[in-house]
């Protein structure tokens, strides 16, 4: 409990942080009463992967690559909604976070803004960019995607504990069709001649990140 009200604290003061930066207006009661309503989904009990410590693990990637962000205010917002609405028996959760996130922040931020955001969170159900015309919005949206799949390529002890939790949250399928779904997953990302968009994360995580992935689907179809 210790951990939680930690990092509810820490992630519910860096939202703060963003949505002020971006709009000097808004007052300390509006930013707790989105951070609260946010961090109580992420609580929620259907989830065991994509909970505060996910978006905590995001931060962390956030802090290496913001130098390279030219909107990492929208960026950062985009981070804590792109898994608001999260139910794994639903195929519809990242539309459904992205028009969470609209209607929440319609107040705050302009028509262009909320339109890039719903963007960017669409964008994570694919990993591959949407067609984006602007050159700095492609670069940013390359990078939030890239942070989202950071956790493949963490070393092995981390992955597995990943993929445990996302077991956790399938928890309801059986044994077999979970394989069998895991595995397709896992190959389709394989697939891609190359999981990271951005040059930083390709060469720090590409390697460790296939081998991973190989690991686990050797390890399912041996179970």
């Amino acid at each position: 409990m210790h951990e939680f009200s930690q990092i509810n604290t820490e992630l519910g003061n860096r939202f703060a942080q963003h949505l002020s930066a971006i709009n000097r207006d808004v007052l300390p009661t509006e930013t707790k009463t989105l951070w609260r309503d946010i961090a109580v989904r992420y609580n929620e009990t259907q989830r065991a992967y994509h909970t505060l410590r996910h978006v905590r693990q995001l931060f962390e990637q956030f802090e290496q690559i913001v130098s390279h962000l030219h909107k990492p205010h929208l960026i950062a917002l985009a981070l804590y909604y792109h898994d608001v609405i999260y139910h794994p028996i639903r195929s519809d959760n990242e539309l459904k976070s992205a028009k969470y996130a609209v209607d929440q922040l319609k107040g705050y931020l302009n028509d262009e803004q909320c339109r890039y955001i719903y963007a960017l969170i669409l964008m994570t159900a694919t990993h591959q960019l949407s067609e984006l015309t602007d050159d700095d919005k492609r670069s940013d949206a390359a990078y939030l995607l890239d942070t989202d799949l950071s956790i493949l390529g963490t070393p092995w002890p981390e992955y597995e504990r990943y993929a445990r939790a996302v077991r956790q949250e399938y928890a309801h399928i059986s044994v077999i069709d979970y394989r069998i779904g895991r595995v397709t997953v896992l190959q389709k990302l394989l697939a891609h001649p190359k999981l990271y968009l951005t040059s930083y994360y390709y060469e720090r995580l590409e390697q460790q990140a296939r081998e991973n992935m190989e690991r686990e689907i050797s390890l399912l179809c041996a179970s």
